[in-house]
């Protein structure tokens, strides 16, 4: 029977939460407890607290140490009175220390009574009069004993209005800053006390920092704080320096020194002139000799949270009048942003990496990284904004959001999770009061803290993943906010730049380089006017982007391109969101928009494509496998064939923009160099073309067959540049067509469907749209234009078996199939290799015939007026200066030399350096020209929106050209230079390798 009462009854125990029935039953039957022990409430109440085992032990401890009449007086409130019994019990099972402290001081229990309202919260006067009051009660003990006792007797309430959720994270932290006001102020009475003489000779202030300054501090935290002195009336400035110093000293002492009765916390001066190196106590003047002249960086973001709390209120108040305005300069310091991200940085690297997986407050993702991102934001953008100048870290980060300089759904993550880690932090302080920002190892820890933030179910498992999905988010908005590119070129404005009048503006638009700087006004006045939140956030962009859009060929261009781009996506929560947070997306579309015709142009046609230059991966050139996977599933969804190719030439205008912007803004050369580069764009624009050929041969041919299949097999070879994978933005598609009718198909029908799928693709690509079309060239067939359009394979067959000539077998080098029926594209390559590939090379004949071409179309073909030093294609050592001459070398020994079987010129021209064909010197002189002439070819295109093989003639696109090849301002003029003087060594080249002579 009695082994059965006890098992009922650690059940009931195990089912409130204790995790030591048999201990907690004994507690439970000890005298002091008779009252209470058999009342079912006492037990839910202990099964509410964080620590049902400690509260148990702390109210019998507390019990035990009250005398009769007072014990039962607790018992009969703690039954009657709920709010006394939830504050009394949850602070037994949060805190250890409180308990300790109660069963030293029992009757410290009527402290929680008081202020049993959850709208009343003591501030530095309640505080302060509570302080007063027990340390005139305090009978024989010494002041500092009952400056300590009665501190944790305000501590009592405190900590129990939090546990029991009637204040909140910030009322907390502001009532904790709030007693320590009070504390200091009473610390440094006794200091008066104890030396009244220097009291007497000095005027002393002290100046709060840190969370005490910002009104955000923990339960245990160093109390930081600065020192300023002044001579009492007319004395010795330096007699009141030492006494203020002695004065300081003992102050410190009351609240530091350990007694009795504890400590209380340290009172740390070491963010003072020079720190621990400095002197205690300082001059105002001698502060502001040092701010001046000496002071780093970090000292000016610390004296944000300055505050004064002690001492002489005027002086306290002189000191921040002084120093407040140079808190709001500090960003205008030469590298103030890469200063406070490097202390960031410091801090992190000074952690012991056995602390990082637990470290609540400088660990990556920690508290740390909240209030740097936020202090650094509104040092930046406070300057001009007074609403930012808050020295604590939630407020301020409200603030930050109203003004658009944080999105409202980062600054609610980041409020969410600092408030989530900073609850964890007091928690874990409260339990020992011991100054720790570890999160605690051992599971009976984990699980008291974890009950403490209300996770009941799996205390341990439930902490851990929320506290981990804060930490992550904290990172990832920390990473976006605390470097973002935006913000260090918003530091470097100075402050008239940032919010300018009328004239001013006009002033710095014309110094900026805007050749309209009244049109320029008006689209700022059209882009910043009003009280929206649109109009607030691009205010704060406008200064940025102006410097930007300044750093190129055509200011006025790029300002014209954001206020359409603006004016048709400012409505769209994302787009100033993506500017504003999202790494380089603002200064990506400031050179996107500035850069020339074809990108902004691209983007005005389809603006939400903005989205990519935000987007870590949007600027990546996308694998002909999806493209061609969405190109044919937009075919698949579309009714009709004209539907269809809009929606497939909507995607090659959407990626022809992505290229093009990551080719503007260097993603494609930061890297790997501009060889790299020209290689990327063209086999990106390569596999766009080709993407967008196979769906639009797909729309053809569900046109052509009705939705039946083509009566023969039908494919497309690329010719020239684009079998080469060298097309440019302005290039036109090279094309063979080939087909085989299908067996039992006669060879008109299948030739007429073949036809018409040809001629239905070309009508397809050019249907005048908004989009840039596709043009389809097929001159390089047979007998050119007077030839067929189609051809089956076995007419190929024929036709290179008898009539072909050499030029043909010289376009052949760059045929590769595209579209269509790979086995019949494959089938083609077979046929035409042994006429590209020639077994024993060229006959001498067919090298003359080559020559004599090259020769002709060097004096017909290149355009009348035009300069041949500058003509990238035809010119003096362009690329048909290069192209032949290696084709030369594969027509000669491809058949011999594997390496040389490539369609692609640099693939070629670096085989023949490999098999000794070309000297390495010559093969460096040859690429080098080719990639510069494709590099002009496409920044020309780029600039002027249509393709070009010369440099253009108006000095602003020169201009532009230039700065697209890396040359600053007023340098475009060197382009044409060095553009010559690499074509004119490459055509030495050309003509020793290709016309085989010296000269």
């Amino acid at each position: 029977m009695l082994e059965g009462r006890r098992s009922s009854t650690f059940s009931r125990l195990l089912r409130h939460g204790f995790t030591e029935p048999a201990g907690a039953e004994r507690e439970l039957e000890a005298a002091e407890l008779a009252g209470v022990r058999s009342d079912p409430v006492l037990l839910d109440a202990l099964g509410a607290t964080a620590d049902p085992d400690l509260a148990l032990r702390g109210l019998r401890r507390l019990a035990e140490a009250l005398d009769e009449g007072e014990r039962r007086t607790l018992l009969d409130t703690l039954t009657a009175a709920k709010p006394l019994r939830d504050r009394l019990l949850g602070v037994l099972g949060a805190s250890e220390a409180l308990g300790d402290h109660l069963a030293r001081h029992p009757l410290d229990w009527h402290s929680l009574v008081t202020y049993e309202s959850a709208d009343l919260h003591p501030g530095v006067d309640e505080f302060g009069q509570a302080l007063r009051h027990a340390m005139a009660e305090a009978g024989t003990a010494t002041p500092q004993d009952a400056l300590r006792a009665a501190y944790r007797r305000c501590l009592l309430g405190v900590a129990a209005r939090d546990v029991c959720g009637t204040s909140s994270l910030a009322e907390t932290a502001a009532e904790l800053a709030d007693l320590a006001t009070a504390t200091l102020r009473a610390a440094l009475e006794i200091a008066r006390g104890e030396a009244p003489a220097d009291a007497e000779a000095c005027r002393l202030a002290v100046i709060a920092m840190g969370k005490a300054g910002g009104h955000e501090l923990n339960y245990v935290s160093d109390v930081d704080v600065i020192f300023v002195a002044e001579a009492a009336g007319d004395g010795d400035e330096q007699r009141a320096l030492r006494a203020a110093t002695r004065l300081a000293a003992r102050m410190m002492r009351v609240c530091s020194a350990t007694t009795a009765e504890g400590t209380i916390w340290e009172v740390d001066a070491n963010l003072r002139p020079e720190g621990k190196n400095g002197p205690l106590v300082r001059t105002l003047s001698s502060h502001l000799a040092y701010y001046r002249r000496w002071a780093k960086t970090w000292e000016f973001q610390a004296l944000l949270k300055a505050r004064p709390v002690a001492g002489d209120q005027a002086l306290g108040e002189a000191y921040m009048e002084a120093v407040t305005p140079m808190v709001w300069q500090a960003a205008d310091r030469d590298h103030f942003v890469a200063d406070v991200q490097q202390m960031r940085r410091r801090v992190v690297a000074n952690i012991p990496p056995a602390h990082v997986e637990r470290e609540l407050k400088l660990a990556p993702g920690g508290l740390r990284d909240v209030e740097f991102a936020v202090q650094l934001l509104q040092l930046v953008h406070g300057r001009t904004d007074t609403t930012l100048r808050s020295p604590t870290t939630l407020t301020a980060l409200a603030r930050l959001a109203d003004g658009g300089y944080v999105g409202r759904a980062d600054a609610a993550a980041l409020d969410a999770a600092y408030q989530f880690l900073r609850a964890m932090e007091h928690r874990i302080q409260l339990h020992r009061l011991r100054r720790t920002h570890l999160v605690p190892e051992q599971q009976e820890d984990l699980r008291r803290l974890g009950r403490s933030l209300g996770f009941r179910a799996e205390p341990v498992a439930e902490l851990t993943k929320e506290w981990k999905r804060h930490a992550v988010e904290v990172r990832r908005l920390h990473e976006k906010l605390f470097y973002r590119p935006l913000l260090d070129a918003f530091a470097q404005l100075q402050p008239g730049e940032v919010r300018l009048g009328p004239a001013a503006a006009r002033q710095r638009l014309t110094a900026l380089g805007y050749h309209d700087p009244a049109a320029a006004l008006r689209h700022l006045e059209a882009l910043a006017s009003g009280v929206s939140r649109k109009a607030a956030i691009q205010r704060t962009l406008l200064p940025v982007l102006l410097g930007w859009f300044a750093d190129s060929a055509d200011p006025d261009a790029g300002l014209l391109g954001f206020r359409k781009v603006s004016d048709a996506l400012g409505r769209t929560p994302w787009y100033l969101r993506l500017l504003r947070d999202e790494g380089a997306a603002a200064e990506n579309l400031a050179r996107v928009l500035s850069s020339g015709r074809l990108a902004p142009d691209l983007l005005l046609r389809a603006p939400e494509a903005v989205a990519l230059l935000g987007d870590p991966e949007g600027l990546r050139p996308r694998s002909r496998e999806a493209l061609e996977q969405e190109v044919r599933a937009a075919v698949g969804r579309a009714g009709d064939p004209e539907a269809a190719v809009t929606a497939v030439r909507g995607v090659r205008r959407r990626e022809l923009f992505r290229v093009a912007a990551a080719d503007i803004t260097g993603a494609l050369r930061a890297e790997r160099g501009a060889g790299a580069a020209v290689d990327t764009v063209g086999s990106a624009v390569t596999d766009l073309t080709t993407a967008t050929l196979a769906g639009a041969l797909q729309a053809a041919i569900d046109a052509v067959g009705g939705g039946e299949p083509l009566p023969t097999r039908f494919a497309v070879i690329g010719m020239g540049r684009y079998g080469g994978r060298e097309l440019g933005y302005g290039s036109d598609a090279d094309v063979l067509f080939v087909h085989e009718p299908l067996p039992g198909v006669a060879d008109d029908q299948a030739t007429r469907a073949a036809l018409k799928t040809a001629n239905e693709l070309r009508r397809l690509l050019q249907i005048p749209t908004t989009d840039p079309p596709l043009v389809i060239d097929a001159d390089l067939r047979p007998e050119g234009k007077s030839g067929p359009l189609v051809r089956t394979l076995a007419s190929y067959a024929a036709y290179y078996r008898r009539w072909s000539l050499t030029w043909e077998s010289h376009a052949l080098l760059r045929a590769t199939p595209v579209a269509g029926d790979e086995e019949l594209g494959r089938r083609f390559i077979e046929l035409i290799d042994p006429l590209r590939y020639p077994s024993g090379g060229l006959s001498e004949d067919a090298v003359r015939e080559i020559r004599r071409l090259k020769a002709r179309m060097e004096s017909e073909r290149l355009p009348r007026g035009a300069d041949p030093t500058t003509h990238t294609k035809l010119g003096r050592g362009g690329l048909s200066d290069v192209e032949w001459t290696v084709q030369l070398l594969q027509l000669r020994h491809g058949s011999e030399l594997p390496g040389l079987r490539t369609t692609r010129t640099r693939q070629a021209l670096a085989a023949a350096r490999a098999a000794g064909l070309v000297a390495a010197d010559d093969a460096a002189v040859l690429d080098e020209a080719w990639v510069l002439a494709t590099r002009v070819r496409n920044a020309v295109m780029l600039v002027r929106g249509r393709p070009g093989d010369t440099f253009p003639s108006d000095g602003r696109e020169l201009a532009a050209v230039g700065r697209h090849l890396g040359y600053g301002p007023g340098h475009a003029g060197e382009l044409v230079d060095d553009y010559r003087r690499t074509t004119r060594r490459a055509r030495g080249v050309v003509e020793r390798l290709f016309y085989e002579y010296e000269g």
